[in-house]
């Protein structure tokens, strides 16, 4: 089986090198700048539990040069894919696996779903350009429950987490998700293969679309945020507006925001990854997390005065700083 990685940072990298090692498949990556210039002179790293492993890799920013691919792995951020998309045309063909392993809602959320309709969503995928380049009959939906982070380029450390959830968007059982889930279990991952995946994007995202952005802005870890009650207040109340969204768009959530919190306490004072953006300069990826839940809402003519209020705070934040666009 041929698979690309598509942006060999702290996700892909993670993923890459792990196939990498069980030597499972024919691996390469597609990659730019200094992560490309590390993968052909280290090839994959990856630290973990006080061990650096390595693997030998195959790199190129030439799509055209890697050719036509059975799984394209795509973990590149959310503001880069449009480009990305584009770019990488030559490594879908027409039974291509392609598997987005990104934050937040995914460009292809609202196909199938009569209550948010076809349209593209602005907030991810303006004028439908990653529509039109990864077609939607092609895409397996993926949640990735791992803590990883890139203290160079090419270089991924692992803290914790080896779960992914995969699955096709129209829901139900999927062959070709079961044959992809056996060869990732390969890479020494717990994958489920999940017959809802959609449910399981929002969950996660109802989950983390506060914390990502609040620790971004206040640089504060997610202890700290929990133990301030107007500030975790405000978070569970943008949860609840997330909540009543994903009711009406077939994602119901039987959690309250104050048990998934009591979760997110038990992981202790870690920093989020909007956090880790924010603080290495890096572009900040609101509009998946934040503003397609946003517009989301507004097709459903559902209220989110305080999503409202995270995403003007942030997004003035993030322009204050060069981490969003004008």
């Amino acid at each position: 089986m041929k698979v690309c990685i598509v942006g060999a940072g702290a996700i892909g990298g993670f993923i890459g090198a792990r196939l990498a090692a069980a030597q499972a498949c024919e691996l390469s990556a597609f990659a730019r700048g200094a992560t490309l210039a590390a993968l052909r002179e280290h090839g994959w790293r990856l630290q973990e539990n006080g061990v650096l492993h390595t693997a030998p890799a195959h790199a190129s920013d030439n799509a055209a040069e890697l050719g036509s691919q059975d799984v394209v792995i795509i973990a590149v951020k959310g503001p880069a894919l449009a480009a990305v998309a584009q770019q990488i045309a030559p490594l879908v063909g027409p039974d291509t696996l392609i598997l987005p392993a990104m934050n937040g809602v995914p460009w292809w959320f609202g196909q199938g779903v009569a209550a948010i309709g076809d349209a593209p969503l602005d907030s991810v995928d303006p004028g439908g350009v990653i529509a039109a380049a990864l077609p939607y009959a092609q895409v397996l939906g993926c949640v990735v429950h791992a803590s990883t982070s890139t203290p160079e380029p090419g270089l991924v450390a692992h803290k914790m987490g080896n779960g992914l959830i995969i699955g096709a968007p129209q829901g139900g059982d999927s062959a070709r998700a079961q044959q992809l889930a056996a060869l990732l279990r390969l890479g020494r991952f717990d994958v489920t293969v999940s017959a809802n995946v959609r449910y399981d994007i929002w969950y996660k995202l109802w989950g983390n679309m506060t914390l990502n952005p609040v620790s971004a802005i206040t640089g504060a870890t997610a202890d700290r945020i929990l133990d301030d009650q107007l500030v975790a207040e405000f978070c569970r109340a943008a949860m609840r507006e997330a909540g009543a969204i994903g009711q009406r768009i077939g994602c119901p959530i039987s959690e309250t925001p104050e048990q998934r919190h009591l979760v997110t306490r038990k992981l202790g004072a870690f920093k989020s990854s909007m956090l880790q953006d924010a603080e290495a300069g890096r572009q900040l990826e609101l509009d998946a997390l934040v503003a397609a839940v946003r517009e989301i809402g507004q097709r459903l003519q559902v209220a989110t005065p305080n999503i409202d209020a995270l995403l003007g705070l942030t997004r003035l934040f993030g322009r204050i700083h060069k981490l969003y666009p004008e």
